[in-house]
């Protein structure tokens, strides 16, 4: 009954979300010839999942690049054109910048990929779905609840319209990955109890801010450090661990408490982040997903998922080699080499949109970042959340509008330092 609650909880939300949006409802079409293909945001994951598309097919063309630095766009399309050199064609009609590049870049394009921080992807989103272009977006796909809403709310135009979508959460097309999680499912460790996700590992560090930048320019180019952009790192980087307990369980945590803090990142150029979390959630069966990720050079690291049933145990061990199910119904798999998620979750996206076949990632991803987004508020808070108080949530600092002249929600004091999360006093939601 708690998870049917769950689920009424989204549909109502998401339903009072779309009597808002000014989304228009043509239908878009498969196109005859070849794919034109847009990319937003040409940092490194960027670049990557541009190259990742064009390698699907001869028949795609990158035709358009919108980002809100001119050297990196010029860096991203060397690199791009280095690598796929009869596949890209972007003239500097074509070269967008600004913070409405995105508009112009999408306007281009039969299919969009969106890689920018994530704080900005609801509002690029809900853009690709109005002018009707199918849509890869990277993880996560929001920063915060009113997000995640608005990634859900467009997403079921984006059904109505017969637009595709994919989130790159690549785990969920590595072969091993899909089976494991297909024996689990189907019962080869009984009722799963307990599983345990890890990301444990290094970080880039935080930019110093430069002479005369504004303070929107500096917090940019500075986007992983402020929740606002990031989320966190439990968000931007631990959803991919968070998601596959998503995935195996087919259900979202009902409640989530837990703890974090910044033991090392003590400087101002850290800003707002923690450097580790430890959350305990809880699903309406019972069961328990511990979620730890930290990021703290010289540690201890590892990546890496667990499940535990009553009939056995799962794992997917650090580097991802072996693939393991122990218990009467014991199996194992080694990874191939080939199976590079990053590439092979573009190959369905493609071939659905030149099938004309169904293909809707965007509810799950939404819904996954919302679990990650939860276990943020628990940790900052230091309270007991639970899944309606997470997502009914109001709370956000994203800037009403987002120029290097718009002055951002989040401001430091007189001292250079930002607001970091106070477990017991901070208000997450």
């Amino acid at each position: 009954m708690k998870q049917q609650r769950i689920n009424q909880t989204v549909k109502t939300t998401v339903a009072s979300t779309l009597a808002t949006l000014p989304i228009e409802r043509a239908v878009h079409a498969v196109p005859s010839y070849a794919l034109k293909l847009a990319l937003v945001g040409c940092g490194g994951r960027g670049s990557g999942a541009a190259v990742q598309a064009l390698n699907t097919s001869q028949n795609v063309r990158l035709v358009a690049m919108g980002e809100v630095s001119a050297s990196q766009l010029e860096k991203s399309l060397k690199n791009i054109s280095a690598q796929k050199p009869e596949q890209v064609d972007v003239p500097k009609e074509r070269q967008f910048i600004g913070f409405d590049a995105y508009k112009k870049a999408i306007a281009e394009c039969d299919v969009v990929i969106l890689a920018t921080p994530p704080g900005f992807r609801p509002i690029m989103f809900e853009e690709a779905v109005r002018q009707g272009k199918h849509v890869f977006m990277e993880k996560p796909v929001a920063v915060d609840a009113p997000g995640v809403r608005r990634i859900l709310a467009a997403a079921k135009v984006a059904k109505e319209k017969n637009i595709r979508t994919a989130v790159g959460m690549q785990r969920r097309h590595q072969p091993a990955y899909e089976e494991l999680v297909k024996r689990v499912q189907d019962g080869a460790i009984g009722d799963v109890h307990t599983m345990r996700v890890y990301w444990l590992g290094n970080s880039r560090d935080g930019k110093e801010r430069l002479p005369g930048e504004t303070e929107m320019e500096y917090q940019i180019r500075n986007w992983y450090y402020f929740t606002w952009l990031s989320g966190d790192h439990i968000v931007e980087q631990h959803i991919h661990n968070i998601d596959v307990g998503s995935w195996i369980k087919q259900a979202y945590p009902i409640r989530a408490n837990g703890q974090g803090g910044r033991q090392v990142r003590n400087g101002k150029r850290h800003c707002q982040i923690f450097d580790h979390h430890y959350v305990e959630y809880e699903y309406a069966d019972g069961s328990r997903m511990i979620s730890e990720c930290r990021q703290i050079r010289g540690c201890f690291p590892h990546v890496a998922e667990y499940v535990h049933g009553t009939k056995g145990n799962a794992s997917i061990p650090p580097a991802q080699t072996l693939f393991e199910i122990t218990g009467p119904k014991a199996w194992s798999k080694r990874m191939k080499r080939r199976e590079d998620g990053h590439q092979l979750e573009h190959y369905p996206f493609f071939n659905a949109i030149t099938a004309n076949k169904p293909y809707h990632e965007a509810e799950y991803g939404a819904l996954s970042t919302m679990v990650a987004i939860m276990g943020r508020m628990a940790t900052y808070s230091g309270k007991m959340v639970t899944w309606d108080e997470a997502f009914s949530s109001k709370l956000t600092e994203f800037p009403d509008n987002a120029d290097y002249d718009t002055m951002p929600k989040v401001l430091p004091d007189k001292d250079g330092w930002y607001p970091v999360g106070m477990p017991g006093t901070t208000v997450a939601w």
